[in-house]
Parts: structure tokens; C-alpha cells; sequence
């Protein structure tokens, strides 16, 4: 018998994990080796942001990631860029309403391979 998994056990934020951590490696950028340890903590410790926070912490027009849910409390008044590994549909109405986007993580990579001028909320 195989001893306990670590980590996640969703295939899906496995595979996320292995796609950041690559281009890590192939764009020498950090930050999305920092992004792949947050989606690879175990499920009680992952992160859940609500819209509220984002208009507190980012300014007008900043690109920012969320390794884990973001989720629709409060209200979103700037135009932002938001990456997630999830959204509530009430987050990513919130997020269109301000003048915003809402990406997945592997098309912000793709679109910033550097990862540059990316914020990070946890």
C-alpha cells in the first residue's frame, strides 16, 4: 500500500504546480516558482481572497495573482488584471463590471513569461 499523499491530490493543481515550476526554470523568473508552492499547500492552508482586498492592495491597472479562489465579497472600484486558480462567478462579474480581466494562471505565464510588474495577493 502507498503511503499518504503530500500535497495536493487534484490532478488538475498538480499539473498547474508542474506548469509554473517549468517556467520558472525555462523564463528564470521566480515568481511563478513562489505561485506553485501556494497551489501546492495542502487545502486547508490555501489562499482565499475576496474582490474587497484587491481594491485595498492594488492600484489602478496593476496585474495581479491569486494562488488559490478569489471571491466576490466587497466591492471593486479600479480596472485590474486578475489571475486565479479559481473564481467565483460573482468575483469574475465584479471583476468585468470594474473594467477589469480575468485570466488563468497559464495564460498570464503565457502572456508575461517574466513575470514582471505581477503582484502577488495572498
Amino acid at each position: 500500500m502507498p503511503p499518504n499523499p503530500t500535497g495536493p491530490t487534484n490532478w488538475q493543481l498538480r499539473m498547474l504546480a508542474r506548469f509554473l515550476r517549468k517556467a520558472a526554470k525555462s523564463n528564470s523568473s521566480n515568481i511563478w516558482r513562489v505561485v506553485a508552492e501556494f497551489v501546492e499547500k495542502p487545502r486547508r492552508q490555501r489562499v482565499v481572497v475576496n474582490v474587497g482586498k484587491l481594491n485595498r492592495i492594488a492600484e489602478e491597472g496593476d496585474v495581479v495573482i491569486v494562488p488559490g479562489k478569489l471571491l466576490g465579497g466587497g466591492q471593486l472600484k479600479k480596472k485590474l488584471v486578475v489571475a486565479a486558480v479559481g473564481a467565483s462567478p460573482k468575483a469574475i462579474q465584479k471583476v468585468l463590471e470594474a473594467g477589469g480581466e480575468v485570466l488563468t494562471i497559464p495564460e498570464l505565464v503565457r502572456r508575461n513569461p517574466k513575470g514582471s510588474g505581477v503582484k502577488i495577493v495572498v
